[in-house]
């Protein structure tokens, strides 16, 4: 073992400042992570100018009972390595549209002023609608603006109810955790219209069937409360 040799070169440890600055910062934000979480749980979130260094979660929940233990800390793995979802390269920032549905979206709009009889003209054109409905699943996705996108979901919802009646809209808000407003605003919106207004679960299947009767729990991801 002659080939070992001790490091006693305090500039060998240069190494350490970088651990050292990874854990720094200079305020300590209340937050909580509102993306397809339900427990909205509370994270001290370590700010350094301006950009999250890193999250704890927090001690200060008031008791339920004297006589029962704090249910804290709570928070899950997700939550503490939400910064990496926030800076993440991939990342979608704006709304897309897909390509193809954005050039028939153009035409239709130079054919009719009406946004309605535009989307009406490209539904009652066998070739122009299987063309957007051909490409789903092979990307070609394309930056539009918040108007475009609105404006082209309208015109649909009014098209389908005109010609099919309001109970062929189907849709889902964001989970309650997320938030309840938007929960309430896009479930009100569904039944005032007459629409079929599904679970959330429904659409991106985020919990397997019967689980949360059988264990008492939503999902598997444990937090350090468990």
């Amino acid at each position: 073992m002659s080939w070992i040799k001790d490091i006693i070169d305090p500039e060998t440890r240069s190494w350490e400042d970088f651990y050292r600055n990874r854990w720094q910062h200079d305020r300590i934000v209340r937050s909580t992570h509102g993306v397809n979480c339900t427990g909205s749980c509370s994270w001290n979130i370590h700010v350094k100018d301006g950009i999250v260094t890193w999250e704890m979660q927090a001690l200060d929940y008031p008791l339920i009972d004297p006589k029962l233990p704090p249910y804290e800390p709570r928070g899950c793995q997700r939550g503490i390595s939400f910064s990496w979802y926030l800076y993440s390269p991939i990342r979608v920032k704006y709304p897309y549209i897909r390509g193809i549905l954005a050039d028939l979206w153009q035409k239709a709009k130079k054919l009719h002023e009406d946004p309605v009889d535009a989307w009406a003209w490209i539904q009652s054109d066998p070739e122009a609608r299987a063309s957007y409905q051909r490409a789903r699943g092979k990307g070609g996705f394309r930056r539009t603006s918040w108007d475009e996108v609105l404006e082209i979901s309208a015109a649909a919802n009014i098209h389908t109810v005109k010609k099919h009646g309001p109970d062929r809209v189907a849709g889902f808000s964001p989970i309650p955790a997320m938030s309840m407003m938007s929960y309430a605003a896009g479930a009100r919106f569904l039944q005032l219209l007459g629409g079929i207004n599904l679970s959330f679960y429904d659409w991106y299947c985020d919990l397997p069937p019967a689980s949360p009767e059988i264990w008492g729990e939503q999902t598997d991801v444990a937090e350090s409360a468990a």
